[in-house]
C-alpha cells in the first residue's frame, strides 16, 4: 500500500473552512478540477466528472463533523490504482484564526510504480488545496 498526503494552512478559522470543503458533495464549490458532483445512495456516493469528461464515482466512508474530517473510497475511476481511500481533514491552528487543511490517501498502484501513484495523488491533492487556498483569498 502507497500513501501520500499534502496539507495547506488557510488564513480562515476552522469553522469557515468546513463549511466550505466539509459537505461530501461540495467539490466542485471549491475544486476546479471537478465541475460537477451527483450524490446517490442517500448522499453516501458521489458521481463526479471531470473536465475531461471522465467520470469518478466514490463512497462516503466515515464522516465526523466534531473533528472535522471526512473518509471516502473510489469505486470507479480512470486511475492506476486499487483499494484508494482518502481522507480530508480540517485542523486548527494555534491562533484559531487559522486553519490546517490535510489531504491524505492510501492506495495500491497497478501497471504503475509506487512512486507515480503517490505523485499522481500529490498532485491532485497538492492542486486542490492551493485552489482552496484562492478561495479564501478572494
Amino acid at each position: 500500500m502507497t500513501q501520500t498526503m499534502a496539507t495547506i494552512e488557510i488564513p480562515a478559522s476552522p469553522g469557515q473552512v468546513w463549511a466550505l470543503i466539509g459537505g461530501f458533495n461540495s467539490l466542485p464549490d471549491w475544486l476546479p478540477y471537478i465541475p460537477n458532483s451527483e450524490l446517490g445512495e442517500g448522499g453516501r456516493v458521489r458521481r463526479l466528472v471531470n473536465p475531461d469528461g471522465d467520470v469518478i464515482v466514490e463512497r462516503l466512508e466515515a464522516f465526523n463533523e466534531k473533528d472535522r474530517s471526512y473518509t471516502y473510497s473510489i469505486m470507479e475511476a480512470p486511475f492506476p490504482v486499487t483499494d484508494y481511500k482518502s481522507t480530508i481533514r480540517v485542523r486548527e491552528l494555534e491562533d484559531s484564526q487559522a486553519s490546517l487543511v490535510e489531504w491524505s490517501g492510501s492506495f495500491t498502484p497497478v501497471g504503475v510504480s509506487d512512486q507515480e501513484a503517490a505523485e499522481l495523488f500529490h498532485g491532485i491533492y497538492k492542486d486542490g488545496l492551493q485552489a482552496l487556498g484562492q478561495a479564501f483569498l478572494k
